[in-house]
């Protein structure tokens, strides 16, 4: 039950991130680019500052900085950018489904082949969330934007098979996002057009980056080596579901049928993958 509790914790604190972008960006308080910038800093001096108060050390010069880092940059900048060109539902789907894959194929590389329930739920939860998202046939498709999130699903698949190795998970999340900083700044920097941020936004990247993104990915480092690598890619679809419901109640968004029965098939499926089926013990009589 507390693997439960922590794992919804992390999954509503990933959809808080794409719920304070989307005010930032939508409202013109901040572009996508300088909402990441600040977001990544934000999140490494906040878990700086918790590290150094538990008497830890960073290691930004371990190995799996390569990695870890390396992948965190990835995602951030692809989904920064790709933004900017692709239709917020279609982006989801990109980044979504290939995270499925890259984590589905990693586990079984790694010798932890799915079960038939647990690739039959992603499945379910896949279509479900396609449902929910699918922009429609007037939605054009950038491939740029397109390649540019697919990346960043890559990224973030990385990062999430990293953690399952990381002996500490609040010191290696806050080494990740201090070498991730750099590079997630100078290849923004160098590549945005032009720069917009507000106060109002600056403040919306700074929660994201000091609380639901560096807290939610500590948490998540920590909660990755006791889950499965198909578990911990099949309950990532709840996040849109998530912060889109989260959009109905905060935001004022509108609540539809069709998001109702998508939502129910996405947690639907994350169900049939993630639980155990107790079998009956049968005493002959």
């Amino acid at each position: 039950m507390q693997l439960f509790l922590l794992t919804a914790l992390t999954m509503c604190a990933f959809a808080a991130n794409s719920i304070l972008n989307r005010l930032a960006v939508e409202s013109g308080a901040s572009d996508p680019a300088s909402f990441a910038v600040v977001r990544v800093l934000c999140g490494a001096l906040v878990l700086c500052a918790l590290v150094v108060s538990r008497g830890g050390t960073l290691r930004v010069f371990d190995r799996r900085r390569v990695i870890g880092a390396g992948s965190l940059s990835l995602y951030m900048v692809g989904f920064s950018v790709a933004y900017l060109s692709l239709d917020a539902g279609l982006g989801a789907l990109i980044l979504f489904a290939v995270v499925q894959i890259s984590m589905f194929l990693a586990g079984s590389l790694a010798g932890a082949i799915p079960t038939f329930r647990q690739v039959a739920g992603a499945a379910i939860a896949m279509a479900g969330l396609a449902w929910v998202l699918w922009p429609g046939a007037e939605a054009r498709v950038d491939p740029t934007g397109a390649a540019l999130m697919a990346a960043a699903g890559v990224g973030w698949a990385a990062y999430s098979i990293a953690g399952r190795s990381e002996p500490d998970a609040l010191a290696g999340t806050a080494s990740n996002f201090v070498v991730a900083l750099p590079v997630t700044a100078g290849i923004l920097i160098a590549g945005a057009p032009a720069w917009n941020l507000t106060w109002a936004g600056l403040g919306l990247a700074a929660v994201s980056g000091g609380v639901t993104s560096g807290l939610g990915y500590a948490l998540w480092y920590r909660l990755l080596p006791q889950l499965a690598p198909a578990v911990a890619a099949v309950v990532q679809l709840s996040v849109p579901v998530i912060a889109i419901i989260a959009g109905v109640a905060l935001l004022g968004e509108q609540l539809s049928l069709r998001l109702m029965a998508g939502a129910g098939l996405v947690l639907g499926g994350i169900a049939l993958a993630v639980m155990r089926v107790r079998r009956r013990k049968v005493f002959p009589l």
